[in-house]
């Protein structure tokens, strides 16, 4: 009998297998990514630290944009990542889908990010 395994845990295996490959550095930190279906969260990290430089998401505090289920909201948390990850002295990232596919919301945050300074 063959096993059904679901979206997420797919998604967990090839985030498992991508990470193998991606670590953040002081340098270079990674900025994952991560949505569910109502909000889009982003998080630039140093690896060798073990630690989360900086944030952004659509359930914060102050929101940026209502809601954060669609392209718009991803666009507005690109570009905030970006600004503070700026303000913070982080140039260069590496870039973290966390198993999405590069597509909607996940290019629409990293291309956000670029056209507000971060490289990738």
């Amino acid at each position: 009998m063959i096993q059904k395994i679901s979206k997420d845990k797919i998604r967990v295996r090839v985030h498992r297998r991508i990470r193998r490959k991606i670590r953040g550095t002081s340098e270079r930190p990674r900025l994952a990514v991560f949505r569910s279906l109502a909000h889009i969260y982003a998080q630039v990290i140093d690896d060798a630290q073990g630690r989360t430089l900086v944030s952004a998401s659509t359930v914060e505090k102050n929101p940026v944009v209502k809601g954060g289920g669609n392209v718009a909201s991803a666009k507005a948390i690109g570009k905030l990542i970006a600004e503070r990850a700026r303000e913070k002295g982080i140039q260069k990232v590496v870039f973290d889908r966390g198993g999405y596919l590069y597509h909607g919301r996940v290019k629409a945050l990293a291309d956000a990010a670029r056209e507000a300074g971060l490289e990738f």
